[in-house]
């Protein structure tokens, strides 16, 4: 089965959101969507994602689920805009629980905030699968860059989230809270097992060096044969040694805060003070 993809690329947050609909159907889901957030004015805007509903809608299509490949740093979720125009199921990999654990810590929750997933609609594990009308898709756990990450491998087609970017760009940091070199090496070797005529769907592109437009699809062998990280068979030891490298290198995405605290609610807002205003927090000297 080979589904159809339409990508929409927010240049802002470098996020590629995706629709995908089975190939004799009008079932769909929608993978790593964007709300759109003015972090200067603390403004939220939906223009990303309205143009993903109007796509759905002009193509008279069903949504069956709004699928995370996991808790983004970089972007705000759109699930529960999406969710309230299109209708579907939000999902999420089943180590959302760790993510939740561990940034609720971090922005001092308290017991208020639920840390059990029952924020979301359906939680996977490796193995598992879903269906989106008559089309299935499978679940691999690709832990690494976060402990949730997931793989949607729908037909010929795997969404691969932040896991792996283009073969000219790499992979994504490991440096995170739960985030691990060797565990992002072992998922990516998961990867690399499927056909070698899988398309791979990025979760971002930033114009490698050298290339003039943004790309987000890509395939198995190329990412086997020219992955500048992970191509060639590069061992295990190599990798780690240049994945921490790099990583102490990195600033903090600029969404950051914004986004944890969203994304591991399913793209909900922290509730309100007793004003009846919603507040981010920011923690200092913590991440």
């Amino acid at each position: 089965m080979s589904p159809e993809v339409k990508a929409f690329f927010d240049e802002a947050t470098n996020t590629v959101s995706y629709v995908v609909r089975e190939p004799d159907g009008r079932s769909c889901a929608i993978i790593d969507s964007v709300l759109d957030y003015d972090q200067a004015a603390g403004r939220t805007d939906t223009k990303s994602a309205d143009d993903i509903i109007q796509w759905i809608k002009d193509h008279d299509l069903q949504v069956s689920w709004i699928l995370e490949s996991h808790v983004h740093a970089d972007h705000l979720s759109a699930a529960p805009y999406l969710q309230d125009h299109l209708g579907g199921k939000i999902g999420i990999g089943a180590n959302i629980t760790v993510v939740q654990d561990t940034f609720g810590k971090v922005f001092n929750e308290g017991t208020a905030f639920q840390r059990d997933g029952s924020q979301f609609d359906g939680l996977f594990e490796d193995g598992d699968s879903l269906h989106i009308g008559q089309m299935r898709a499978d679940v691999l756990h690709t832990p690494g860059h976060t402990p949730a990450c997931l793989t949607y491998v729908i037909g010929d087609a795997a969404f691969v989230g932040d896991t792996l970017f283009m073969p000219d760009f790499g992979t994504a940091r490991c440096d995170f809270p739960g985030g691990s070199a060797e565990d992002l090496y072992q998922s990516i070797q998961k990867i690399l097992t499927l056909p070698d005529e899988t398309r791979i769907f990025v979760g971002h592109d930033y114009k490698a060096p050298g290339r003039d437009e943004f790309a987000w699809e890509t395939t198995v062998g190329e990412q086997k044969a020219l992955n500048v990280h992970i191509g060639a068979g590069r061992p295990l030891a190599d990798f780690v040694e240049m994945r921490t490298n790099r990583d102490a290198k990195l600033g903090m995405p600029r969404l950051i805060l914004p986004s944890l605290q969203t994304n591991m609610r399913a793209g909900h807002f922290p509730e309100p003070d007793d004003n009846g205003t919603r507040y981010f927090k920011v923690p200092i000297n913590t991440l």
